[in-house]
């Protein structure tokens, strides 16, 4: 998003009041949550290095929940729809490779026209079991439960964190 990093912080669930000082909470746009994405950690500057070795005029395209030296060491990183826009827009010829989950990688390699190369950046694949999950059986069992009048994997928030909650999803639903 073009912020600057001094403008952001890290809050730690371990430590005391996340580990930060009242004024640096107050000084920072961005709280970020001390966590990570098991999919996301195994991109290295070692696989960026290789495939630059491997394929000369490779891009390489990282999703911006790698490591930051990843993120300095590939050509561009962006969300999932912005990776999904620059792969399919890039001229014929191209040669991608993408440091993210491997089901859209592999989506985009086989719905881009012939002239594109696209391969993932880790070569034993990244499966994210979490979002594997999410499947078209898994939401038609979620909507006819609907329908039957069963809810399924009810999300409940606390009565006393719904105000905040709420705050916070439409901050994130706002930003596009």
């Amino acid at each position: 998003m073009g912020m600057p990093l001094d403008q952001m912080i890290v809050w730690d669930p371990d430590a005391l009041w996340g580990g930060l000082e009242p004024e640096a909470v107050q000084r920072a746009r961005i709280v970020l949550w001390k966590g990570h994405c098991s999919v996301h950690e195994r991109f290295s500057v070692k696989q960026i290095e290789a495939v630059r070795r491997q394929r000369p005029g490779v891009r390489v395209i990282v999703h911006p929940e790698v490591a930051w030296e990843v993120v300095q060491a590939a050509d561009d990183s962006g969300s999932t729809e912005y990776i999904i826009k620059q792969v399919t827009d890039s001229p014929d010829g191209s040669i991608w490779a993408v440091g993210t989950e491997i089901h859209l990688v592999n989506r985009l390699a086989h719905a881009l026209q012939p002239g594109k190369t696209v391969l993932s950046l880790d070569q034993f694949g990244c499966l994210c079991s979490t979002m594997f999950r999410v499947s078209p059986n898994h939401l038609l069992w979620v909507l006819e439960g609907l329908l039957e009048g069963q809810v399924h994997n009810r999300i409940v928030v606390p009565d006393d964190q719904k105000a905040w909650t709420r705050v916070a999803l439409d901050r994130m639903l706002s930003i596009h």
